[in-house]
């Protein structure tokens, strides 16, 4: 670190020990720095992680330089199969969607697994010397379980060709998915048969015969059954259940933070299918229909277990005899979890202060934003990089979400609360702790009091920027010095939805508004997009949107944001700290979104949807 606070610039290849560019047996990294694709600050860094691995464990250096914050994989992952002389595919999208779908039968439903697994999608036919072959695409042909793959799955001859990897991602959503059995009984017709023939319209209610003849008749369990499953297959955050207001039951999935119909029936009685819910959910009682409950489901989809985590609440419709509730499923897949923070997709500045803040040996990294922005699964990612069998890692959660190999992860229940556990982790002989919220005083005054006794610590808190964290540790008791003395650094952190890189629509914004909301000095060549809601596209099923993305902005705590915070007075000014943190070079939520917008990824409808709160 610099006198001024400011980052030393990464080394030069020459800087770096024992390492000769002019040796450089890589022929990819030769090529990605020839074609200027990769500065040689990046190799150098990649180069310092690679050569600190086991022999054994080293994969190429190519590979290693993809892990470098800032990189552009995808032109790396192109240009290592140029190098390798694998030719590119040149068909279009759609040819290859409609490929796809004419080998539906080819491969079994376990093969279509593997080949979704090992990131492979069958693109064409060829012929070679008059025999047929089929032509396959990946965004790494190099890697070493691709033939191993393709030799288990393929009934013939085949070969191997280079997919860019946004088109190979966009491919892999259509590939045939497993089988859903349940789904499949409850759209033969059972459901309809079987479910709410004999309520009475005009009865009011259900009584517990009724209930319990419903709740044995297989298609509600297949319906039950079917919704899990297809929850996990189409990358559902949430599950929403709840009656409708003719007596039907309404199935919503939350995908990219947007609630979307997934299956409504009016033969099913709310009543009796939210029974099979509650049965088939431990810790909840059918019975209870008055209080909240809360509670988990275990399954097994394909060969993955996942849980899922469940809330009743009871809620008031105008059917007044119904005994109404809503419930909310959580789904928690592991497969989710990502692993690293370069995974994230931060904003290089932003990414190297959370990666120095997270390598201090003591201190505080705060999370902040509304609930559902990312906050655990950034926390998660950042302590999976710290990680090792050497080090004594406790979380503190209510719930435990994701169960991380290596961590001790304490639930909390009635019997252990908040501030029992973090009083009994102070004896457990902690280097990192990860405590879920400070949602108090004395839970906020005990993490603290962690990181400013030799121990790295997370946390999150609800507010709505960097700064504002300062003020609200301020109004929860907790003194100035305290606050500036242990916390490393605040992110806070939304997320926006990304646009359909199929149907996104070029959209002419008004010189006026973009000036307004921020968009200054904009390069002549600048293309703004919206979402299209009304196309058929395949890639994002009409919505316009694919996927997600964090945005954030990072506050360090250099030694002028120390000092605002220690001579604050009655209150602390946000203000002041956040002019300090851009001068020091902090971009902004609403500049992390603007930056989003002038590269196409979103909107501008989104960005305010998002992140804007006024005029700047």
């Amino acid at each position: 670190m610099e006198p001024n606070g400011t980052a030393s610039s990464p080394p030069a290849l020459s800087d770096v020990d024992g390492f000769d560019p002019l040796k450089l047996r890589d022929r990819v990294v030769i090529k990605l720095l020839f074609e200027e694709i990769v500065r040689e600050e990046q190799v150098a860094k990649a180069w310092e992680a690679w050569r600190q691995k086991p022999r054994h464990k080293r994969p190429a250096l190519w590979r290693a330089v993809m892990e470098v914050p800032g990189v552009d994989a995808s032109r790396i992952r192109e240009s290592a199969a140029e190098a390798y002389a694998f030719e590119k595919v040149t068909l279009a999208t759609e040819t290859v969607r409609e490929f796809i779908e004419t080998v539906g039968d080819v491969f079994a439903d376990d093969e279509w697994a593997q080949l979704r697994e090992a990131r492979i999608v069958p693109v064409t036919y060829t012929r070679e010397s008059g025999e047929r072959v089929m032509v396959f695409g990946t965004d790494e042909p190099t890697r070493h379980n691709v033939n191993t793959v393709l030799k288990r799955v393929s009934p013939q001859r085949f070969e191997i060709k280079f997919l860019p990897t946004e088109t190979l991602d966009q491919m892999l959503k259509h590939l045939r998915r497993q089988r859903n059995e349940y789904m499949d009984l409850v759209e033969g017709g059972e459901v309809a048969v079987d479910l709410g023939s004999n309520f009475d319209q005009d009865s009011g209610g259900i009584n517990q015969d009724e209930l319990e003849s419903q709740m044995s008749r297989s298609a509600l369990i297949n319906l039950f059954e079917a919704m899990l499953v297809e929850a996990v297959r189409q990358g559902v955050s949430d599950i929403h259940i709840l009656p409708g207001e003719q007596r039907q039951v309404e199935i919503l999935f939350r995908r990219n933070g947007e609630l979307q119909p997934w299956h409504t029936n009016k033969r099913i009685h709310p009543e009796a299918f939210l029974a099979v819910v509650k049965d088939n959910t431990l810790n909840v009682d059918r019975f209870e229909r008055a209080k909240a409950q809360d509670g988990f489901i275990q399954r097994t989809v394909d060969d993955t277990i996942i849980r899922y985590r469940v809330s009743v609440l009871p809620i008031t419709t105008t059917d007044h005899e119904m005994h109404a509730e809503s419930v909310v499923i959580r789904v928690l897949d592991d497969r989710n979890v990502i692993g690293s923070l370069g995974e994230l997709g931060l904003p290089e500045g932003a990414y190297a202060q959370v990666e120095r803040a997270i390598r201090q040996p003591y201190g505080m990294v705060v999370l902040t934003g509304p609930t559902g922005s990312g906050k655990t699964t950034t926390l998660y990612a950042a302590l999976q990089e710290v990680v090792t069998p050497r080090l004594n890692v406790i979380t503190v959660e209510d719930p435990v979400e994701y169960v991380l190999p290596g961590v001790r992860q304490i639930k909390l229940s009635h019997k252990l609360r908040m501030e029992e556990a973090m009083r009994s982790i102070l004896r457990h002989d902690p280097d990192i702790v990860m405590v879920g919220e400070m949602r108090d005083r004395a839970t906020a005054e005990l993490a603290i009091k962690l990181a400013n006794t030799g121990h790295l610590t997370f946390s999150t808190l609800h507010t709505n920027d960097a700064p504002s964290a300062v003020s609200r540790l301020y109004k929860m008791g907790i003194e100035p010095f305290l606050i500036a003395s242990s916390i490393n650094l605040v992110v806070a952190q939304r997320l926006i939805r990304t646009l359909c890189p199929d149907c996104k629509t070029p959209v002419e914004e008004s010189p006026e508004m973009l000036e307004a909301y921020g968009f200054t000095d904009i390069p002549a060549d600048t293309v703004f997009y919206t979402a299209n809601r009304d196309s058929n596209c395949m890639t994002c099923g009409g919505t316009g949107f694919d996927g997600r993305r964090a945005i954030c902005e990072a506050l360090p705590f250099t030694a002028d944001i120390r000092t605002h915070i220690v001579t604050a007075g009655d209150t602390v000014a946000e203000q002041e700290i956040q002019a300090s943190a851009v001068e020091a070079g902090m971009v902004t939520l609403q500049g992390a979104a603007r930056e989003a917008v002038l590269r196409g990824e979103t909107s501008l409808q989104e960005m305010l949807r998002v992140v804007f709160t006024g005029m700047e």
